[in-house]
């Protein structure tokens, strides 16, 4: 997968996610990229969301949008 390819991919995602989480600006989405923590902190600070609950929404996300979010395409982003 070549990098145009992977910034497409989470484009896709990242549009995912705010039309689900709707209280997540960019920059909250943005930090899924590099600080996964971080990211999971805004979900519980703007909508209450539990950590494992936040990862295993992701996971389904990621499945709907067959796997574009992956450890591997988060690096090379």
């Amino acid at each position: 997968m070549n990098n145009e390819q992977v910034k497409g991919n989470w484009d896709q995602f990242a549009g995912k996610i705010k039309q689900s989480w709707g209280k997540l600006t960019d920059d909250d989405v943005t930090l899924l990229k590099g600080n996964a923590q971080e990211f999971f902190g805004k979900l519980k600070e703007k909508h209450g969301i539990e950590k494992e609950k936040a990862e295993e929404q992701l996971k389904e996300f990621s499945k709907s949008c067959g796997d574009c979010y992956t450890p591997d395409s988060r690096k090379a982003a």
